[in-house]
């Protein structure tokens, strides 16, 4: 029997996961472990390198073990990650020179501010489709290479190599064989031109970065080099950064094409197709991906604060006692409309950008429930996405048809029935939820030749579609009054 399987290697900001997906491609196992969170200072957040490679090393070799697949059986392995989050290492000991620097930490804010005071925000926000924000990989290389000893003379002398979490896990998978990433994680640098496709030597220059420790960038469909497994050669065949993975496994591969992920955060990200698309509206351009050497842009915007609202209703306000109980104790508030919470607990992302809002709650009375705030949280991240997508549709001049949903939340009913009806689309849920394992596990299958584009798009089944009920006229007052609450909330801090 020729190869028929592929594993999806999902490293994420909290767990390494190996998902198995079947010639059919539906999910055959999975084995995931946690990963510790280091936060040395206010505002830090580390992984330890190692921690990421051996637990993702384990969770490879457990889904297939337990599941008694032989790794003669896997064509391929794709690979997703958490993006931004920046590991510099020894070239020969393959040993971490720091820890790596995570994509929520907000250490380099004076880079990015230095580098605004040079006058490059035009020149970073036409180039790579990005702004200056200690959010991407750039600064956190550059702090690196300033703190640590000798760090940036060995980085000239190509004794040192930089990687997101992709590239530092395909060179420990091939033993150091292979110093590659694809487009779509090349793209959220900060150092990446994503017009001309190639490092920016001008970002290069202001950042004090050499060239040498780059990795190369290839296509997100195609060879990456092979790991051995249990004694069997596998090729790694796919990469994508998360959510550019999620938009693949979600099967929008056509211009205009959006999915939406719940998670801590919301992320939306719109197909643009061949055409870059920078906004005009506070979203951020990036490459979707890149598969025979055609590269296909998204749109993206980042709701700060979704599930980590319903994390505060149970941890915070210990109202809930857990994410699961918020859909039922939502219904019991009915119709009621009257409270609006604004979850603008570290400022509010795109498409407004205020970091000096704070979180509000309004329209409460000596009848307010514990049910209506629920409801009323709930209701935020419908608000949030909305905001976010109008915004995208303002770029692009497309009205979205539907809008796909996967995450953690996408399983509450009430919410995702709210979003259609904010939106005034249909919102649709997958039976696969596992979007982001599904796309880096299709762009293996492509590579390996057991997939095509053709045969994802007729595998793709819904678990439901929620369609529009409210009427124009009550959507239309319910967004002005969150609009209001919007407004009231910006600005907070001095």
């Amino acid at each position: 029997m020729p190869p028929s399987f592929i594993v999806a290697l999902d490293q994420g900001t909290t767990s390494s996961r190996a998902v198995l997906f079947g010639a059919d491609g539906r999910i055959a196992g999975m084995a995931q472990r946690e990963l510790t969170q280091h936060y040395p200072r206010p505002g830090w957040v580390e992984h330890a390198p190692q921690e990421i490679w051996e637990s993702q090393r384990a969770m490879l070799e457990q889904v297939v073990r337990e599941h008694g697949v032989a790794p003669s059986a896997i064509a391929g392995i794709g690979i997703t990650n958490q993006r931004e989050t920046t590991v510099v290492w020894d070239r020969k000991t393959g040993q971490p020179i720091h820890p790596a620097i995570v994509w929520q930490d907000r250490r380099c804010a004076a880079i990015c501010e230095e580098l605004k005071n040079r006058g490059l925000e035009a020149y970073v926000r036409q180039n790579t489709g990005l702004v200056l924000d200690p959010y991407f990989s750039g600064p956190k290389i550059k702090w690196i290479l300033d703190q640590v000893d000798g760090a940036r003379q060995r980085a000239v002398n190509g004794e040192l190599l930089f990687g997101t979490i992709d590239t530092w896990l395909i060179w420990k998978l091939t033993g150091g064989a292979v110093h590659a990433t694809d487009c779509s994680n090349a793209s959220r640098t900060l150092l990446y031109n994503i017009r001309e496709m190639k490092w920016d030597e001008r970002l290069l220059e202001a950042l004090d970065i050499p060239a040498a420790m780059l990795p190369d960038v290839r296509d997100s469909s195609g060879s990456f080099g092979t790991c051995i497994c249990r004694g069997a050669t596998i090729p790694i065949l796919g990469v994508a950064g998360d959510q550019q993975a999620a938009l693949f496994g979600q099967d929008c591969l056509a211009t205009g094409q959006a999915k939406n992920t719940y998670g801590t955060g919301c992320f939306l990200l719109m197909n643009t197709g061949e055409q870059l698309c920078l906004s005009q509206n506070g979203l951020l351009s990036t490459i979707a991906w890149r598969i025979d050497g055609r590269v296909q842009y998204a749109l993206e915007g980042s709701v700060l604060v979704a599930g980590a609202a319903v994390q505060w209703l149970r941890d915070g306000l210990q109202i809930i006692g857990s994410a699961a109980e918020s859909e039922p104790l939502a219904r019991e508030a009915g119709d009621a409309e009257d409270v609006y919470v604004v979850p603008a607990f570290a400022g509010l992302g795109a498409p407004h950008w205020d970091m000096y809002a704070r979180g509000a709650i309004f329209g409460l009375t000596g009848g307010t429930t514990r049910a209506q705030l629920v409801k009323a949280t709930l209701e935020s991240l419908a608000f949030q996405t909305r905001d976010v997508l109008n915004a995208m549709q303002a770029d692009t001049g497309i009205r979205l048809q539907a809008l796909r949903v996967d995450g953690g939340a996408a399983a509450n009913n009430l919410l995702m029935q709210f979003q259609a009806d904010i939106l005034g689309v249909a919102v649709e849920r997958p039976q696969v939820i596992e979007s982001t394992a599904r796309g880096a596990a299709c762009l293996a299958g492509i590579a390996a030749g057991i997939w095509d584009r053709d045969a994802m798009l007729s595998r793709r089944v819904l678990d439901r579609a929620f369609l529009p009920r409210m009427d124009a006229a009550h959507r239309q007052a319910r967004c002005a009054q969150w609009e209001r609450a919007v407004q009231r909330t910006r600005g907070w801090l001095s």
